[in-house]
């Protein structure tokens, strides 16, 4: 049996990835504003190549935007930025944070929950509506 979707499932997993893509673009958006204050935010926060490593996340963000955008490499696209958001949410918002402002734990928690919607998004794939079919082997 051949299950299809209703009109408000469609709906909601479409605005499901125009926020995925929307939550990125923003983000890469900053980053390309001014590239150095992300190579400064990530120099804080210990990390070398400050400045390498801006680029390649927002390389990474520019690529999760067309993914969540077309539907295409939409699983492991989404299992990727689910890790991204847990080493992002751990390194730049983790345990040693909370003590200096209290409002770090917060935003810690945010990540856990954007996490869930990134792997409820792998599981169940980008829809049948405007989704581009690529992707690798044995993702949907």
């Amino acid at each position: 049996m051949v299950e299809t979707q209703s009109t408000w499932q469609t709906a909601a997993i479409l605005i499901a990835r125009l926020i995925f893509a929307a939550v990125f673009a923003m983000a890469v958006t900053f980053k390309f504003m001014d590239m150095g204050a992300t190579a400064g935010y990530i120099a804080a926060a210990g990390f070398p190549f400050p400045l390498f490593l801006a680029w390649c996340a927002a390389i990474l963000e520019v690529l999760l935007v067309i993914a969540f955008l077309t539907g295409a490499f939409f699983t492991p696209a989404a299992l990727i930025a689910a890790l991204y958001v847990i080493f992002l949410g751990f390194s730049f918002h983790g345990p040693s944070h909370w003590a200096g402002n209290q409002a770090e734990f917060g935003f810690f928690v945010d990540h856990f929950t954007f996490l869930a919607g990134l792997f409820f998004a792998a599981v169940h794939g980008p829809g049948s509506v405007l989704s581009v079919r690529q992707g690798w082997p044995g993702s949907a």
